[in-house]
Order: C-alpha cells, then structure tokens, then sequence
C-alpha cells in the first residue's frame, strides 16, 4: 500500500483546535506566522539533518524528508498566494495538489542538504512576506478553486497551521 492521497479539507482548523498538533489557528495574525517562522525554520533543519530523515516510518506516510520537501512547497505557494491577495481583488488561487506535486517533484528521492537550504530560504522568504503586511490588508480576500475563502488574516492561521501541524508529524 503506498501513501494514500489527502483528501481531507483542512479548513476546519480556522474554527477549532487541531486535536493532533493541537495548534489554534483562528488566534494568528499575519504578524505573528511572521515572529513565528523564525523559531520554527531551525527545528525544520535538525529534522532533516537527522540520520533516517530519507526513511519512511511505514508505507504509508512519507519519511521526514518528503514533509519537509512539502513544506518548502507550502511556503512558496502561500507566498505566490499571499502576494495575489494583496494584489487583486479576490483573486481565485491556481489549483494545488500536494499529492502531485510530491510526485512530481520526487520528494522521496530529493537530497536532504538541497531540501534544507531551499526550506530555509523559501521560509525566510514568506516569513518577510507576512511582516510586510499591514493590519488594513488583513481583510484583503482570495479563494481556493473548491471555493473556500479566505481573508490574509485567516490564510496566515490555515498556513502556520501546516508548518506547525508537519512538525508534529516528523517529532520536530
């Protein structure tokens, strides 16, 4: 049995407490995935320094190594996705299918030292992003192609929750 796609709609953690990471994504602000990014960006890189990160727990999750590859993939794609919003006005965000994109990008067979340095990078990159908003943009709107909104304010909380919850997932 190989990784089964996630199908799940994680927006539901906008409006309860995570009960796996526990994290609490309707207290974010822009602001604080910010503050938090930095804390968080080192744990990322112990994980994947760690000898085994290359291997998978069982066949059915992926091994650190693939979580961080997705990771560095959230962090681009919720920066390309912050950036529109503050853009355009309600802007519809392009399709992302993580489940593809693993497969697409290889994450099982990516080099641990590359998958670092790029995670690092692309989450300094959308920690700067975060700060550059100012609270009368916290409202600014976009919508994911299932028709799930979002306002800057709540895509912060959905986002830190992914970097957050994966952490949790590898024991980061």
């Amino acid at each position: 049995m190989g990784i089964v796609p996630d199908d799940k709609d994680w927006t539901w953690v906008l409006s309860q407490r995570c009960p796996d990471c526990g994290f609490v994504a309707a207290e974010v602000t822009p602001a604080e995935v910010a503050g938090s990014l930095p804390q968080l960006l080192p744990r990322w890189d112990a994980v994947l320094r760690r000898p085994g990160a290359t291997q998978r727990p069982d066949d059915s999750t992926w091994s650190a190594l693939e979580y961080g590859c997705h990771v560095r993939d959230v962090f681009d794609v919720f920066d390309r996705r912050l950036q529109l919003m503050l853009a355009t006005e309600d802007p519809l965000f392009d399709n992302w299918d993580q489940d593809q994109a693993a497969l697409d990008g290889n994450y099982a067979s990516a080099d641990p030292a590359t998958v670092r340095a790029e995670l690092l990078a692309a989450g300094a990159e959308v920690a700067a992003s975060f700060a550059a908003v100012r609270k009368e943009q916290w409202q600014r709107s976009g919508r994911r192609s299932n028709g799930s909104l979002f306002t800057v304010h709540t895509l912060a909380g959905y986002f830190l929750h992914d970097v957050v919850h994966h952490l949790h997932d590898v024991d980061g």
